[in-house]
């Protein structure tokens, strides 16, 4: 019996990725946003937790280790709710509601952002 060794999917997203790498931009994030999310992201680093205080839509959150690999998917993030520490979560990349059903992202999969 031969093993096969886990294959690994590599999803490139095709939104604008901006960058929180900053104490301020990180705090800030999306809140008070107006407008949701269109073709774009937020990569949020470092970032195992968010919230969605001061939110006026919802998000697909992903949860990056430090290799970009997907560790934790939570669709339709309703504002003023709370996402607690991912255990081994580097980054969020915050994307429109609704991104990762339609880019069939799936746990174990590899970004490139």
């Amino acid at each position: 019996m031969s093993e096969h060794p886990e294959r690994m999917i590599y999803r490139t997203i095709p939104h604008t990725i901006l960058y929180a790498g900053s104490f301020a931009s990180r705090l800030r994030g999306l809140m008070f946003r107006k407008r949701p999310l269109d073709q774009e992201a937020l990569l949020i680093t470092p970032c195992n937790s968010i919230h969605m205080c001061f939110m006026h839509f919802p998000i697909d959150a992903v949860f990056l280790n430090k290799e970009n690999k997907v560790i934790k998917l939570i669709p339709n993030l309703q504002p003023w709710r709370f996402v607690f520490p991912i255990k081994d979560a580097h980054a969020v990349l915050e994307l429109p509601e609704g991104a990762i059903s339609e880019h069939k992202v799936r746990v174990g999969d590899q970004l490139n952002v």
